[in-house]
């Protein structure tokens, strides 16, 4: 094998030792070497190897381009090596069921270790690779030589490296060569990353009664919040998004904000990068950093983003046990054996074994208090994410669809998004709202036959549904144009397109648009005409009031320029609201008793809150007094919600309820030692090396559309951003090709000795942007662009 860098050209810039080791290579850009020729900007690969142009933009977003999907892969692996390979690699780290070995054996490690052994015991990866590669039964040969690709780039960046400069895993023994068997093994995992995978400890804790009907299953926490909580979204991700029509546009032309909410640290971050094979495939935006596709962007004229979906990504199934047997269920009258798998992993202490427990429905799951194991009853799941292989050329034909059509047919006929909606807009137009996800088939019909009467109320209030396992006839069954049995087909998911605007901020679907609401489909997909979050109603009077010119900025409708405005305009909606209200019930009576007995004068908190700008701007004083009583209980209302004025109602702060004045009380005393009329830009700071960088934006719970999440720190306020505001694009489709801003605020890389680091982090700060680039003329125009191939020959 011949790994080589193939050249660097275009304005050198300073580089950690890897790109300095890179420049040296060569610096001719007809270059022809390692059987790998240059042809017009575009590496041609010889001899089966691969080849890659990468042109590094402002703020180190790779644009890149290859002749064949492989190639392209490689590239990807290459570029998303040099900046995250310690992201990458502990994500390995954890499909290959080794947590416990490297990062220690508390539960959480082993529990996850337990569930993803289990994985590779059973071939999941390799089954789903099974069958004919029409990327719906399969995946296809170009996705597949995507995977390869990126496995080899990766590979070849940690064999150039020789030292890793992220202290996060430098010298680290866990940072080891990658296989195609990981990359599908970490595709899975993605796939069941709100069903099974949000179970595992469950799955890890089923453990059969004695024969006195006692057993001490494992607590398993993760289980518990996937059962409490009220709809299917994953555990701490979120989004925003708006596609904008004709109608709602300056220039009649398509226009797209994205706005996922994920996790500022960890596997879950977002990378920007541009990916191009000529003539096959041409798309600007980001993926969750190891994956090799570009999951939210836009291609020429076509935009898209994803928000996490309300709907249930599994079900549950009672199952009957068979008396004296509390391993066997009867099925149709019938007994049948539960499958028992001991599982076994290597910690620092020793190997740990694990027997779980599987039914023809899928795996048992244990959640104590909920969901137990008796002498007479057990539950199994089934996850209809579980064999889910169509993502990866679900992504890929989104980034080849020409127009909303286009890709209505795409989502209808391979449907593949594991837990998310789409919104989208075309140069045609035309927005798109679908929650096309993976969802099981629980008709109505279904579940009012097969659901028992206890578990009614568990399905109506969260979408869960718990069916009758011993009987044939409570299957989940096939809807006739459904891909795949066991899901819901597309008549049975929601779909709209409009001509102006559709939205959506995680509620379910009923109020994409509110002047043609979505409904009558199943409860497991979401729910209907019930009370929407601040939020939600903050997004959908944010476009209403653009589209009348009612905001304060020029104009009517949408510019990206003033859609970028709107999105960092950082109100405060539960603010909005009620905060005169709160300011004089508080100074009416400026003391009150907390929760836990305590007297707290109110009088700062009043005149903070009497000084507010109700937005969650650096500047803005006393927004962390607001959020805190939010936090606290405190946005309690006098009148109910009204489903024939959702987007109105409930706002009336219930003046007479005691709880406001302690909700306001506590959170006074939470923030004991910092200012109450502080700059938020002075409390909520993300650090990067030694310099703490301001965040605006701020919590859901106080109606914020910018989320962030910080932790709190008592005396301090919230020193670490944990979770929100993540890759942000404002696009718009005209005529002269796709243009608009773009941040990533946490920065291209996780490595603090990276140049990528911070810069976008700033950026956000300040409010700023980066440019879409999308054309060579719009990348040429890059006064820090910098241009560099890599490559591998097979011998």
């Amino acid at each position: 094998m011949d790994t080589r860098y193939l050249g660097r050209t275009s304005r050198e810039k300073s580089r950690p030792m890897s790109f300095r080791r890179l420049a040296a290579a060569a610096t001719v850009v007809g270059l022809v070497t390692a059987g790998l020729t240059v042809t017009g900007g575009t590496a041609v690969a010889h001899d089966h190897g691969y080849s890659a142009l990468i042109q590094r933009a402002s703020y180190g977003v790779p644009h890149i381009t290859a002749r064949d999907f492989a190639s392209l892969g490689f590239g990807a692996g290459y570029a998303q090596a040099e900046d995250n390979i310690c992201l990458i690699a502990e994500r390995m780290v954890t499909v290959r069921a080794q947590r416990s070995r490297w990062f220690g054996t508390e539960a959480s490690n082993v529990s996850s270790d337990i569930f993803h052994q289990k994985a590779i015991d059973d071939q999941v990866a390799e089954r789903l690779l099974a069958g004919p590669r029409d990327g719906v039964r399969a995946p296809s040969a170009q996705v597949r030589d995507q995977i390869r690709g990126f496995v080899a780039g990766y590979n070849a960046y940690l064999l150039d490296a020789k030292t890793i400069t992220d202290p996060a895993c430098a010298g680290k023994e866990w940072v080891r060569p990658i296989s195609e068997l990981d990359m599908w093994r970490a595709y899975w995992a993605e796939m069941v990353r709100a069903s099974s995978g949000a179970l595992a400890d469950g799955i890890v804790a089923a453990t059969p009664p004695t024969a006195n009907g006692s057993n001490m299953p494992a607590r398993a926490p993760r289980a518990e919040a996937v059962v409490t909580a009220s709809d299917g979204a994953p555990a701490g991700l979120g989004s925003n998004a708006y596609g904008l029509g004709r109608d709602g546009t300056a220039s009649g032309a398509g226009m797209l904000l994205a706005n996922p909410h994920f996790p500022w640290d960890g596997a879950e971050r977002f990378y920007r990068m541009h990916l191009k094979v000529p003539g096959r495939y041409d798309v600007e935006g980001a993926a969750l950093v190891g994956d090799p596709f570009i999951q939210i962007g836009h291609n020429g004229q076509i935009a898209w983003s994803h928000t996490v979906s309300t709907a249930r990504r599994f079900v549950w199934h009672r199952l009957a046990l068979v008396p004296g047997d509390p391993t066997s269920y009867l099925y149709d009258g019938r007994a049948r054996q539960m499958t028992a798998r001991t599982v076994t992993v290597q910690t620092p202490a020793g190997p740990v074994s694990r027997t779980l427990y599987d039914t023809h429905f899928g795996p048992v799951v244990v959640v104590p208090g909920h969901f137990d194991w008796t002498t007479t009853t057990a539950y199994a799941i089934t996850d209809a994410n579980a064999t889910n292989n169509r993502a990866l050329d679900g992504w890929l034909a989104m980034g080849r669809a020409r127009s909303v059509s286009e890709l209505r047919a795409v989502l209808d006929r391979r449907q593949f998004l594991p837990w998310v909606n789409v919104i989208a807009a075309d140069r045609g137009g035309r927005a798109l709202y679908a929650d096309h996800s993976v969802v099981p088939r629980v008709t109505d019909s279904l579940a009012a036959a097969c659901i028992p009467a206890p578990f009614q109320s568990l399905y109506a209030s969260s979408g869960q549904a718990v069916l009758d396992g011993s009987r044939s006839s409570c299957e989940l069954g096939r809807d006739p144009d459904a891909v795949v049995p066991g899901i819901l087909g597309p008549a049975n998911l929601p779909t709209l397109v409009r001509g102006d605007y559709v939205t959506n901020s995680n509620d379910s679907y009923w109020l994409a648009h509110p002047e043609q609401p979505l409904e009558g489909y199943p409860r497991v997909v979401g729910d209907e005409r019930t009370q929407r979050s601040l939020r939600t109603r903050l997004g959908v009077h944010q476009v209403r009031q653009r589209l009348a010119g009612a905001d304060g900025l020029p104009g009517k409708g949408f510019t990206t320029s003033n859609l970028w405005e709107v999105m960092l305009g950082n109100r405060a909606y539960g603010g909005e609201l009620v905060r005169d209200d709160l300011v004089r019930i508080c100074e009416a009576q400026p003391a009150a008793t907390t929760s836990d007995g305590a007297t707290v004068d109110l009088t700062a908190a009043c005149a903070a809150l009497r000084g507010w700008d109700l937005r969650t701007e650096l500047d803005s004083r006393g927004a962390h007094l607001f959020t805190e009583f939010a936090l606290a209980g405190g946005l309690r209302f006098a009148d109910a919600f009204d489903p024939t004025a959702p987007l109105t109602t409930p706002s009336r702060l219930a003046v007479d309820d005691p709880g406001i004045r302690t909700a306001l009380a506590d959170a006074v005393q939470k923030l004991a030692d910092i200012p109450l009329d502080a700059r938020l830009g002075d409390v909520q700071t993300e650090p990067r090396g030694a310099e703490d960088i301001p965040i605006h934006g701020g919590r859901p719970e106080a109606g914020v559309f910018n989320m962030i999440i910080g932790g709190f720190e008592s005396g301090v306020g919230y020193p670490k951003v944990h979770h929100g505001t993540s890759f942000l694009m404002a696009v718009e489709l005209g005529g002269n090709g796709p243009s608009g801003r773009q941040v990533l605020t946490y920065s291209q890389s996780a490595n603090p000795n990276s140049p990528w680091y911070a810069d976008q982090t700033r950026l956000y700060s300040g409010k700023g942007w980066d440019t879409i680039k999308f054309t060579q003329r719009q990348l040429r125009a890059d006064p820090n662009l910098t241009t560099y191939r890599v490559g591998k020959r097979r011998r």
